[in-house]
């Protein structure tokens, strides 16, 4: 039957969960409790923290990374293209060229407006 294919994978992840529950339940279970002031204070690089704990971080992170994500995440979609290349002919040239001209666009559009400047 179909399912039977399955059977080793279904295995794998139940043996899986049981692993790691086996080992989260004794690490719980034989684990050091010696709770403290000290442990319980934030820790970043060895350092005590000094002065207000949040600070906000500049737009431009978030607009930077953004880009990133859109363009990074269109990118992948030249793989299955290039996979295919040969099959796809003269049709799949002009819709990929087409593609690459919107990001082209989008590139330049974030880059006239700023976005990838780090002033």
């Amino acid at each position: 039957m179909l399912l039977e294919q399955y059977v080793p994978v279904v295995m794998l992840i139940v043996v899986a969960l049981l692993v790691a529950s086996i080992f989260t339940f004794v690490g719980i279970l034989v684990g050091p409790r010696k709770p403290s002031a000290t442990k319980a204070m934030p820790f970043e690089s060895g350092m005590p923290t000094q002065g207000a704990q949040f600070r906000r971080y500049s737009v431009r992170f978030y607009m930077v990374a953004l880009a990133f994500l859109i363009f990074d995440v269109e990118i992948v979609f030249f793989y299955p293209w290039a996979v295919r290349f040969r099959e796809l002919g003269l049709y799949g040239i002009a819709v990929m060229g087409v593609f690459f001209a919107v990001l082209l666009l989008g590139l330049a559009y974030d880059w006239k407006k700023g976005a990838l400047e780090w002033d």
